[in-house]
């Protein structure tokens, strides 16, 4: 694709950035066929190709409207396309570009800005979040329904065992997730105890600063990062970690991407590509102890069918595929079919509050796919996945690693 980018951006690294990938681009429209939000809405401008054109409308200088905002804010970021893109186009990081030249051309409405800024500061603060957890628990029986089926009921609260092991890693314990779902991170403390590691989180660190990111905040990213790393470095330098393990997809992808973030940063930047090195989905994790895992496990198979929902941050961005499948039916589970696995659930973060109808469709979709096999529960790799599933199912919805970790309970 031939580009002339407008003074205003041609000469910045956004801009050269951009021009790199828009010029990858063959026009082929193979990205369409798999884009979930082209299938629901049938717009050429609400599919990868038709939003790249207007992205490169107005790095050229064309004029930007509300309509090219809308456009590009009805965009999931699941990145469907670029597993599909023969050219290998980087969307996701051209739509972020996009959609900062928008966001600083088109002023929002008071009530939009109001509720980004909310969501922000809400999401990002795993104290605040809690205490509204808490709150909204109380008050569930009278919520509007749109509200109730995303305040899920409490967890109780599970063991973690305490650090023993020589071998060490480091786990996020992220924002949203202790509040919702501290079952999670303690499962998987568990299994790697079993297989001779110690999992421990490290004081200090909090949002990853993909809800920042992905709401067009990305200095308050780069200062999640920021804090993130300096809570990690202590332990990385002197405490012999082998990696920093990720149990939400989104956020394991964030932190893959800080290498990125802050390349600009010189008093960060060496440190952040070495964390981004270091980062590993548990999946992978699991994965690489298959032999060790599978000493541990029961012989039996269970009879419980799961189907799996393969977030997009997994599939997509992270490109890790049957990882998590191989494992669950290493540990006996039964695994139905899923048709268009490769789809969007609609939840995409924050994208379920500010798309409801979108996300709704699209969760609909997939809960239908999930149920077809006749699955006893779903199983996912993502704290928003997760809830955004089992807001709209009465199917037990749990994240992959806490089916594993009751199984080798059932072991001796």
């Amino acid at each position: 694709m031939q580009t002339r980018l407008a003074d205003f951006i041609k000469d910045t690294d956004d801009g050269r950035e951009a021009e790199a990938i828009l010029r990858k681009c063959v026009h082929c429209g193979f990205c369409t066929a798999t884009c979930p939000t082209y299938q629901l809405l049938g717009d050429e401008l609400d599919g990868p190709r038709g939003r790249i054109y207007l992205i490169k409308q107005m790095l050229e200088g064309a004029p930007v409207s509300a309509r090219t905002q809308l456009h590009l804010d009805r965009c999931l970021t699941c990145r469907s396309c670029e597993t599909t893109c023969p050219s290998g186009v980087e969307y996701g990081r051209l739509l972020d570009v996009g959609r900062a030249v928008v966001d600083a051309q088109v002023k929002r409405s008071w009530s939009s800005r109001v509720q980004r800024w909310g969501l922000r500061e809400l999401l990002s603060r795993p104290g605040l979040f809690s205490a509204a957890m808490v709150l909204g628990r109380w008050l569930r029986p009278a919520l509007p329904r749109t509200l109730r089926e995303k305040v899920l009921p409490a967890r109780p609260a599970v063991a973690w065992p305490q650090p023993r092991h020589r071998r060490r890693m480091l786990v996020l314990a992220g924002c949203v997730q202790p509040a919702m779902m501290p079952s999670v991170n303690a499962a998987t403390a568990r299994v790697l105890d079993r297989l001779g590691i110690s999992l421990v989180e490290a004081p200090g660190a909090g949002c990853c600063g993909a809800v920042r990111h992905h709401l067009d905040d990305t200095a308050g990213a780069r200062a999640d990062a920021r804090r993130n790393i300096d809570a990690w470095w202590p332990l990385i330098e002197s405490d012999g970690i082998e990696a920093l393990v990720l149990t939400a997809s989104a956020c394991g992808l964030e932190v893959k991407d800080y290498a990125h973030l802050l390349r600009d940063d010189p008093q960060y930047r060496e440190k952040a590509a070495q964390i981004a090195a270091l980062t590993r989905d548990v999946a992978e994790v699991l994965a690489a102890e298959s032999e060790a895992l599978a000493a541990v496990l029961p012989g039996p198979p269970t009879a419980k069918k799961l189907a799996f929902h393969a977030p997009c941050t997994l599939q997509h961005g992270l490109r890790i595929k049957n990882a998590v499948e191989s494992l669950l039916r290493a540990a006996g589970f039964e695994l139905t079919s899923v048709a268009d696995a490769h789809l969007c659930c609609g939840s995409a973060g924050t994208y379920a509050v500010l798309q409801p109808d979108l996300s709704g469709r699209l969760r609909a979709r997939k809960l239908a796919a999930l149920a077809a096999g006749g699955a006893d529960a779903i199983a996912s790799a993502n704290v928003g996945c997760i809830a955004h599933l089992a807001g709209g199912t009465e199917t037990p919805v749990r994240h992959w690693v806490e089916y594993l970790a009751a199984r080798l309970e059932d072991a001796p």
